[in-house]
């Protein structure tokens, strides 16, 4: 990542002796339609950056780290004055201190994640601050934003345990169909329909309902639940640098 400048920059000396700020950011993933075909994709929310460095350049929701609240309720807050969420699963994804991720002050910054639903995702419109981008096709973003972006679809897409992302990201009930659309949305590839549907019968943590899902024109689909402990099972203890 380029270093760049700004009025106001700390010299090189300065930048050495100051002490490191701390600062909270967030990836949020949620799935909405594709414009070409309607079905679910991985997205994630923007939002512009208001000042420098990096001014009108798209970002990670975050800010700095206060000292009477704990990481996550600044992450919890931030989410809600950036974006107006108040995601239900919001969990610490990673810690990012590279040397040289921010052109003034070193900034270590504290990653968290969100899976978010539907009708959560809804509550944060686009705005002209705040807009939503396909998780895979994010633009040139501040810092080393693009970096944790990639980072956290990686981490999510090797941490598919059948089950737990349809409860973050459908609700406690859905149909095979719903959880097959999560799986090829994260890993943005069709999956085999009934080798799909082998691997949940296999799972311990998926169970099936007396309930269907109402509304189609067909034979209404039954509604199975996710049994096991919400979460991902985050290896969140290490530093990327």
């Amino acid at each position: 990542m380029p270093v760049m400048t700004y009025p106001g920059a700390a010299n090189v000396s300065e930048r050495r002796s100051a002490p490191p700020l701390l600062a909270i950011s967030t990836v949020i993933f949620a799935l909405r339609p594709s414009a070409k075909s309607g079905r679910p994709t991985l997205w994630i929310p923007l939002v512009r950056r208001i000042r420098e460095p990096y001014l009108d350049q798209w970002a990670l929701p975050g800010g700095p780290l206060s000292h009477a609240e704990s990481l996550q309720d600044a992450a919890a807050r931030n989410l809600l004055e950036t974006t107006s969420l108040a995601p239900n699963y919001l969990e610490q994804l990673y810690a990012f201190g590279g040397l040289h991720r921010s052109p003034a002050q070193r900034v270590v910054s504290i990653v968290y994640w969100a899976l978010v639903q539907p009708t959560e995702a809804a509550l944060a419109d686009d705005s002209e601050n705040v807009k939503w981008f396909r998780a895979d096709r994010v633009p040139e973003l501040a810092f080393d934003h693009n970096e944790i972006v990639e980072y956290a679809l990686w981490r999510l897409r090797n941490k598919l345990e059948y089950g737990q992302l349809a409860y973050h990201f459908l609700g406690e009930y859905f149909t095979l169909s719903q959880l097959r659309e999560v799986y090829e949305a994260v890993l943005d590839r069709q999956l085999d329909p009934a080798n799909f549907r082998r691997q949940l019968k296999a799972s311990a943590h998926i169970e099936e309902t007396d309930q269907y899902l109402q509304g189609g024109k067909h034979r209404p689909p039954r509604l199975y639940r996710f049994t096991g402990t919400p979460g991902l099972d985050i290896e969140n203890r290490s530093n990327h640098d």
